[in-house]
C-alpha cells in the first residue's frame, strides 16, 4: 500500500484475543444479577466502549436506573470479578489464529505494535500475560480507556500511544478492532488506515455502516492488507 505505516493500534477481546464474547456475557449476566436484562441491541451499542461507561449507559436505559445509578461503584466491581475469574482460568481464552505471527511481521518491517482496549489495567494485563505478548516482546505499548480522559470512541487512547511511541503524524498509524467504537475510534484520531475484522464481536454487515478503510476477516490478514 502507498500509506506508510508507523504505527498499528489493535483492541484486543474479538480482535487479537479470542474469548467467545466472554466479555459482553459478563455485562448481560452482572445487570441480570442486578435485575436488569438487556438485549443483544442494547449490548451491541456499548460494543469495545469503556466497560464503566458501558454499565452506566445500560443501566440509564433500564426502569431501574434511578435505583442503580447510585451503587455504580459496585455493579462496575462484580463486572471485573466475573471477568478476571473467566480471563484468568478459562481454556477457550487464547490468542486469535494468527495474532502473534502479525505482530512478528509488522515488527520485522518496521512497524511499531500497541495494543487498546476498554477493559481498565487489571483485566487487560491478565490477558497480555496470559497471551505472553509482553514476554515474547511482541507489543511495543498497550494502553487502557481508564489511564486516559475517555475511552472509545474518543482518540485519547491512540493520541496517547502515539506520543508514547514517538510517531508523528495519525496518517501514519493503522487502528483495527472489530467492533464500531473502534473504527469510529480510528476516524475520530485521523488515523490513515481504519480496519474492521469481521470474524469478532460483529458481522460485516454491522461494521459496514461505520467509517473504515478495509474490512478484513482477521488480523492475520493484515500484513498482506499492507503489502508486507
Amino acid at each position: 500500500m502507498k500509506i506508510r505505516i508507523e504505527l498499528a493500534v489493535f483492541d484486543m477481546a474479538g480482535t487479537t484475543v479470542s474469548e467467545g464474547g466472554a466479555v459482553y456475557r459478563a455485562l448481560h449476566d452482572t445487570l441480570a444479577a442486578h435485575g436488569v436484562d438487556v438485549d443483544d441491541a442494547a449490548i451491541h451499542g456499548v460494543k469495545g466502549t469503556d466497560k464503566r461507561e458501558a454499565l452506566r449507559t445500560l443501566v440509564e436505559q433500564s426502569p431501574l436506573s434511578d435505583a442503580l445509578l447510585p451503587r455504580m461503584e459496585s455493579i462496575h466491581h462484580d463486572f471485573i470479578e466475573r471477568l478476571l475469574a473467566f480471563y484468568r482460568s478459562d481454556a477457550s481464552v487464547g490468542e486469535v489464529p494468527g495474532a502473534s505471527d502479525t505482530f512478528r511481521t509488522l515488527k520485522a518491517n518496521g512497524v511499531k505494535v500497541a495494543l487498546n482496549t476498554g477493559f481498565n489495567r487489571l483485566v487487560a494485563q491478565t490477558l497480555i500475560d496470559r497471551m505472553e505478548w509482553e514476554r515474547d516482546a511482541l507489543i511495543d505499548a498497550s494502553i487502557t480507556s481508564d489511564e486516559v480522559e475517555r475511552g472509545r470512541p474518543h482518540p485519547f487512547m491512540i493520541r496517547a500511544l502515539m506520543q508514547r511511541l514517538g510517531v508523528d503524524d495519525p496518517g501514519s498509524v493503522v487502528k483495527t478492532g472489530d467492533a464500531p467504537s473502534d473504527l469510529l475510534e480510528g476516524k475520530n484520531a485521523g488515523c490513515g488506515l481504519v480496519v474492521g475484522v469481521t470474524r469478532g464481536s460483529s458481522t460485516r454487515e454491522q461494521l459496514a455502516v461505520h467509517p473504515h478503510d478495509h474490512l478484513i476477516d482477521t488480523v492475520a490478514d493484515l500484513p498482506r492488507l499492507l503489502g508486507i
